[in-house]
């Protein structure tokens, strides 16, 4: 393969050896993805099998998001310490065994204790997936790479629901939890065998102080935006008090990140490189649209429409479709012309396919939802993989790390600050309509804000000094 100074072109597919590789990542992150989405719709069912009030079993799923967000910061310093290889055969085992001890649970209490484990495991499989991959491209097609790796994105919505439902239909509710056995276990031996081997581990110093500010001040901030649901939205003391705490840690970390360069938890000093900011403010829009829209669908064909959690699970299945279909076609465009008109219509795309849910009632036909629901799945599968592939434009291999932290905290907080709004929109006098148009107007934004993404394809680049 030739490469000039300038430029590369693209290559027709992937390398077969990051293949291998992005297929025994993937095998084992679908098993992360798909709990999250299986549970989601099991809450009911989980409460009424334990004797929990509603209010206990939401920290079946709560437990589990604080606990990925308390170990995403340290992914970058643990796969320098031990290498990528052995830090994701160490994670799938802890969220392996997670999954075991929560399907053998006796009460609420141990099965939210046991989801903080599971939690633990996946905080850092997600964000390590895209490092392994990113570093083992070596800048070249990572359009089409970050295709592969939203894979298990866009399977969750189509499969969690539905096999949660039948599980319930079927099985007793343990097997929300063994259901994810085979595929770690397919997983952990595929990695074993395809993944490179590592070197030596760096005796990096954990740079304890920074842990101390940013896991604590993410969590608290989840946790804040999290309560928005309940009576008085944003004025609730257990919002405004944590979503406090956590700005002012997450303030004292930039100011400490700052001091302590390339030896902090995270290297803020990567934001000043304009690629990975862009990218980390138009992922945090794109949650608050997503995540803020996954709330409201579900609700909308339940409570509006009638229709129970399998049902609902099942009529989503169009939007995940459509992101499945996408994710090819916008992973060759970015290669090929370039992140920002793939991202400006992809964005413009689910604006106006959500416009049909700003105006449905509960008599608006359910075929034409669900041709706007498969249109809002194609422009999902194709905003995230230009803004995924921008954050790690120009970058070095040892700052991937730190990119893919700063990118997957940046969705998730948005998409927390996406549903919480919402939530206290459609709650309010506004209902589903007016929480619509709210989803719509972040979608115009970050539609706006795309045009920042370079016109040009990405090219491999020089690591740059640290």
């Amino acid at each position: 393969m030739t490469q000039s100074t300038t430029t590369v072109a693209p290559e027709a597919t992937l390398d077969p050896e990051l293949k291998r590789i992005a297929g025994a990542v993937i095998t084992g992150a679908v098993a992360v993805i798909l709990d999250t989405t299986i549970v989601g719709v099991a809450l009911h069912e989980l409460g009424a099998a334990l004797d929990a009030s509603v209010e206990t079993v939401q920290w079946v799923s709560t437990a589990y998001l604080l606990a990925m967000f308390v170990s995403i910061p340290v992914s970058g310093w643990a796969q320098n310490r031990l290498g990528a290889k052995r830090l994701w055969l160490l994670a799938l085992t802890v969220f392996l065994a997670g999954s075991v001890l929560c399907a053998c649970a006796w009460s609420v209490e141990s099965l939210i204790a046991f989801r903080v484990v599971q939690g633990l495991g996946g905080g850092v499989m997600m964000p390590l997936m895209t490092t392994i991959l990113m570093q083992a491209a070596h800048g070249r097609n990572l359009g089409r790479l970050m295709a592969a790796v939203s894979l298990p994105a866009a399977l969750g919505p189509i499969l969690g629901p539905v096999v949660g439902g039948l599980i319930l239909g079927g099985l007793s509710w343990q097997w929300l939890f063994l259901v994810n056995v085979p595929f770690c276990a397919v997983g952990l031996a595929l990695a074993v065998r395809l993944l490179p081997a590592d070197g030596p581990g760096r005796r990096v110093r954990l740079d304890l102080p920074g842990l101390l500010l940013v896991s604590p001040g993410v969590v608290a901030v989840i946790y804040g935006l999290s309560n928005v649901g309940g009576n008085g939205g944003f004025g609730r003391a257990d919002v405004l008090v944590p979503l406090a705490v956590g700005l002012v840690l997450l303030a004292a970390f930039a100011v400490w990140g700052l001091r302590r360069g390339s030896r902090a938890l995270i290297d803020v000093r990567l934001l000043r490189h304009r690629p990975l900011t862009v990218s980390a403010v138009l992922l945090f829009l794109t949650g608050a649209a997503l995540y803020g829209a996954m709330l409201l669908l579900p609700l909308y064909w339940q409570t509006v429409r009638g229709q129970d959690a399998l049902g609902a699970g099942l009529l989503l299945i169009p939007q995940g479709v459509g992101a499945l279909a996408s994710r090819a076609l916008a992973g060759r465009l970015t290669d090929s012309i370039g992140g920002r008109w793939v991202a400006v219509v992809g964005f413009a795309v689910l604006a106006v396919a959500t416009l049909p849910f700003a105006y449905a009632d509960s008599t608006t036909p359910t075929w034409w939802l669900l041709l706007a629901l498969l249109a809002r799945g194609l422009g999902f599968g194709a905003v995230v993989i230009p803004l995924m592939t921008l954050a790690y434009q120009g970058l070095a291999r040892d700052e991937m790390p730190d990119a893919s932290i700063v990118t997957r905290v940046a969705m998730q907080i948005g998409g927390s600050f996406g549903t919480a709004l919402l939530a206290v929109v459609v709650a309010g006098a506004g209902g589903f309509d007016r929480a619509f148009w709210w989803s719509i107007g972040l979608t115009v934004a970050a539609a706006g804000l795309s045009f920042l993404v370079p016109a040009r394809p990405p090219t491999p680049a020089p690591a740059r000094p640290s």
